[in-house]
């Protein structure tokens, strides 16, 4: 059971709602906060502790809500602030905890803060944005935009240019200035008395910029940023906390998590999500999988965080693919894989986090046509691709690879209309499996991957081998198979999964014959092999 003085988060597992696909309460087509609050009775059922929230401040939604103009206020598309306090209370009595997705390295174009700012170089918000003298046509430097395009944008009123790594519309904030980073700890205080139970940082790695020197993320005031951030904030709660650093190695994870507490309680890391990227090109290059590669990479910040930090564990959330659909089986398989791919997960150390449908193994979508999809990212990444001659079958192949919408599809509740998700025309189209794979029906079948998902959540809270234990990676290069052993106060537990759809040899498997079996994705057990995706954690 639970040791005394551990932070609660350790043994918690976090569920991301990507709001405007969870669920509508008032039939225009997109997921809200009154929707969220019918479905805590399902999150509930699950046993998860704590609510992610992709963001839901108000924004023009230029991309997706990641570009806020108000960190105060609720975007009418979700509710208001009202519609949020009740969320908070309702999860409350369900000792459930709600996440914000706070946006701290840029705003939008729109905020108070930016319609200043550009008013006039001596305006006291100028220095809120990162600006460069220039003339029109000559950009300060060559740096590109994560979206496409250049990195600056002229404003001629200033005859300056103005800093954006993502879209033109999400200026980037400069956290040089103390008076901005006193306004954004107050925003977050606010929150805190509002009663968030923590906060999930976006791109956080990027708040301590060059751009003279061309250094957008690591940059050398960037944990002493954090710090400070932390010690305004973070500490004077209980709270989860989580960054969002895509240039985080190991050491630096170890910076971000650090048991002190300085900084965060954990890091979002994607070493193991971009595996299957050509070395050197972009995400849409897509190479083979490697299943030794996978092994070794999460072996590696198992090992190198014990003790000294902690990991985040996930497969999906809201800007990658399915992960049914990218490591496992989403066709004859596709339930044996989600429980395979969920075992391996929530064996290891750190915690877990589900992101909306992977309970229901929800898979990637294949829209026939591009206007169906409605990311900035894949839509910009089309007409580049196209205008530099790649053939349009091979760029929907990237999309259909790892495009952020398969994500971004409604939740699938029901076989009904628009899957349950809403009486309207939803936002984004429906995956036209809502009628095989849908919440409704998983609830009332025992051996679904929901009830699957709850199983290896519960279990989560009843061994303490789960969040204490070390990590022993075995059968190094087995192609097939991902074996793994904890070990804790004289326990041993054993997870393996099988990463393919034919039976292969697992010669540990007559060593642990006898051993307690935690959890089994088959409803019998052999001796000598594993068959398709097959998975289980045993005990002794």
């Amino acid at each position: 059971m639970k040791s005394e003085g551990r932070k609660w988060w350790k043994n918690a597992v976090v569920y991301q709602i990507y709001p405007r696909s969870f669920m509508d309460s008032n039939g225009d087509g997109i997921g809200d906060i009154r929707g969220i609050i019918t479905k805590l009775d399902y999150l509930e059922e699950l046993g998860i502790d704590a609510i992610w929230l992709s963001p839901v401040c108000k924004s023009p939604q230029d991309d997706n809500g990641y570009d806020i103009s108000d960190y105060q206020d609720i975007d009418p598309m979700f509710g208001n602030i009202g519609d949020m306090e009740e969320l908070i209370r309702e999860a409350k009595k369900r000792n459930i905890r709600i996440i914000m997705d706070l946006v701290l390295n840029h705003s939008s174009d729109e905020h108070f803060w930016f319609r200043e700012a550009k008013k006039s170089r001596e305006n006291p918000y100028h220095d809120y944005y990162v600006w460069r003298d220039g003339k029109e046509g000559t950009l300060p430097n060559d740096m590109g935009s994560v979206f496409g395009g250049p990195a600056w944008e002229w404003v001629p009123e200033l005859n300056q240019y103005y800093f954006h790594q993502f879209s033109v519309k999400q200026p980037d904030l400069n956290w040089e200035n103390p008076k901005l980073r006193r306004e954004i700890y107050d925003m977050i205080l606010w929150w805190m008395e509002k009663g968030v139970g923590g906060f999930r940082l976006d791109v956080i790695d990027q708040i301590a910029k060059e751009p003279d020197l061309k250094i957008t993320n690591n940059g050398p005031r960037l944990h002493e940023f954090i710090r400070e951030l932390s010690k305004e904030t973070f500490q004077k709660g209980d709270l989860i906390t989580v960054g969002e650093a895509w240039g985080a190695d190991t050491e630096r994870a170890k910076l971000y998590s650090n048991p002190d507490g300085s900084e965060f309680s954990m890091v979002f890391q994607f070493e193991h999500m971009m595996l299957d990227q050509e070395e050197g090109k972009e995400k849409w290059d897509v190479c083979p999988l490697s299943l030794v590669k996978l092994k070794k990479n999460l072996a590696k910040w198992q090992n190198e965080l014990y003790n000294c930090g902690w990991n985040s564990l996930f497969w999906d959330n809201h800007d990658l693919p399915r992960i049914v659909s990218r490591w496992g089986n989403d066709k004859e398989y596709r339930a044996e894989s989600a429980k395979m791919l969920a075992t391996i997960l929530h064996g290891m150390q750190g915690t877990p986090y589900v992101y909306q449908g992977e309970e229901l193994g929800m898979t990637n979508v294949r829209f026939e046509d591009i206007s169906q999809y409605q990311d900035i990212e894949i839509r910009n990444m089309y007409r580049e691709r196209l205008a530099k001659g790649y053939k349009e079958a091979d760029i929907m192949e990237s999309i259909y690879a790892k495009g952020r919408d398969n994500a971004r599809t409604p939740m699938q509740w029901s076989a009904g209309k628009n899957a349950g998700f809403t009486e309207g025309t939803p936002w984004l189209g429906v995956n036209p499996n809502y009628k095989e794979i849908n919440a409704e029906e998983e609830l009332k079948n025992a051996d679904s991957v929901f009830h699957y998902y709850k199983k290896l959540i519960a279990l989560r809270k009843e061994y303490e081998i789960l969040t204490e234990g070390s990590f022993r990676l075995l059968l190094e290069e087995d192609e097939n198979v991902f074996v793994y052993e904890r070990e804790y106060k004289g326990k041993k537990l054993l997870v393996a999964g099988n990463f393919t759809e034919k039976e292969v040899p697992c010669p540990l498997l007559k060593e642990w014959e006898g051993a307690e079996t935690l959890i089994h994705n088959y409803k019998d057990e052999t001796e000598k092999i594993l068959r398709p995706y097959e998975a289980f954690m045993k005990l002794k």
